[in-house]
């Protein structure tokens, strides 16, 4: 019986992101659509200003929707 994979990458996050911030992923993922013409660093800084995102886990988000 093989283990699970464990995610790697800007996915290894998501399960703290869902745990401290109560949604999940999803939710954070639809609400990047509302800012898809902006800058990586935008999308980054209007999920720490506008939902109290730490930097970690924002970044994290966008760098897996824009992958």
């Amino acid at each position: 019986m093989s283990t699970p994979e464990k995610p790697s990458g800007p996915a290894s996050y998501f399960p703290s992101i869902e745990k401290k911030y109560g949604k999940p992923v999803a939710h954070w993922l639809d609400l990047l659509d509302s800012v898809a013409d902006k800058k990586h660093m935008e999308q980054v800084n209007f999920l720490k200003a506008e939902h109290g995102l730490g930097h970690g886990h924002a970044n994290a988000l966008v760098a897996y929707k824009r992958d």
